[in-house]
């Protein structure tokens, strides 16, 4: 059962699912930067200068400035603004796999050699119009003699 697990973990395609996961994770907090450091900032310039992550509604009633004040405080919170952080998260990632793989299949399609046409091999009798071999000189339904 060791050796077999061995074999499973050397195959190319884990190793590759590997890699994949952990350059995925490093690509995750790259765009979770871009949406917290640049977006953010900018869409909360055009709401006014308020800070999306701070938006939030204290399920016991109590009125905090911040969403960190209301945590500290232990305060039950439905944290809307952080829900869409990434949401916007989410979809910038898309958007970038989406492109990727758009590329990808581009770059495929021009590689790609178009496959020549195979000759046929069959060819249909003039009499019966039933399919023979293309090389017959006589049907073999009809016996009629080909060209």
């Amino acid at each position: 059962m060791l050796k077999e697990f061995k074999e499973f973990i050397s195959k190319g395609s884990v190793m590759d699912l590997a890699i994949g996961v952990i350059i995925g994770g490093a690509f995750s907090k790259i765009v979770s930067s871009l949406v917290d450091d640049i977006i953010m900032p900018l869409v909360g310039l055009l709401l006014g200068g308020a800070d999306i992550s701070n938006y939030f509604v204290t399920l016991d009633g109590g009125k905090y400035a911040t969403l960190a004040e209301a945590q500290e405080a232990g305060a039950a919170t439905l944290n809307y603004g952080v829900f869409l952080n990434r949401i916007i998260d989410f979809l910038i990632i898309a958007f970038v796999l989406f492109l990727i793989i758009k590329s990808i299949n581009k770059a495929r399609a021009l590689t790609k050699k178009p496959e020549a046409e195979a000759a046929p091999t069959t060819k249909v009798c003039p009499y019966c119009k039933s399919t023979i071999d293309i090389n017959a000189t006589r049907c073999p339904n009809c016996t009629s003699e080909l060209k």
